[in-house]
């Protein structure tokens, strides 16, 4: 075989595991063999995937500060929005992780369990994951039902979740029959 002969074959033979392997990947997808219930192991590289995207969405696209001070009152209000809008899948002070919140892959952060609170993330990180929400993880979007100064005052309360003043702490842990109201 002569040496254009040998380069020829490698090309075709490159060629065709370039079309091979997508059409794998489109036959395995179609075929119901990719696990996609919650109690199976993640795909090879779908934590490492899913991280690097979200990471570099972040960095491109999110603010890199609050443009609202965080006053008691902000934080307080942030108490309240967050009982109603969050605390169902991301947990209270001193509270057991919710059922449903248990059943999510990937499990939500539970914010006020050491290990897993925001305080010291990007406060626009924050900001952006709640307003935008984050595809594939159950993670919701509230950009259509709360204001940019609510987002930013749930995550005012959420940067400080290691040491929340009495006032939001108590309005965070409010039986749910209150209707609290920050300063109230």
């Amino acid at each position: 075989m002569t040496g254009l002969m040998r380069v020829w074959c490698a090309a075709i033979g490159a060629g065709a595991t370039l079309l091979a392997l997508p059409l794998a990947g489109y036959l395995a997808l179609r075929s119901g063999y990719v696990p996609m219930a919650i109690p199976t192991r993640p795909l090879p590289l779908e934590r490492y995937l899913a991280k690097t995207a979200l990471h570099a969405e972040l960095r491109r696209a999110a603010p890199r500060r609050s443009p609202f001070p965080a006053t008691a009152r902000a934080i307080e209000s942030g108490a309240i929005i967050y009982r109603r809008n969050c605390a169902f899948c991301h947990g209270l002070p001193g509270r057991k992780t919710e059922a449903a919140a248990r059943g999510m892959y990937p499990p939500p952060p539970q914010f006020f369990h050491p290990g897993a609170m925001v305080t010291t993330d990007p406060v626009g990180w924050s900001y952006w994951k709640a307003k935008y929400g984050i595809r594939l993880t159950g993670m919701p979007g509230f950009h259509a039902s709360l204001s940019d100064r609510q987002l930013w005052d749930v995550v005012q309360m959420l940067r400080r979740a290691d040491r929340l003043p009495a006032p939001a702490k108590a309005l965070l842990l409010a039986s749910p029959v209150q209707r609290a109201e920050p300063g109230s």
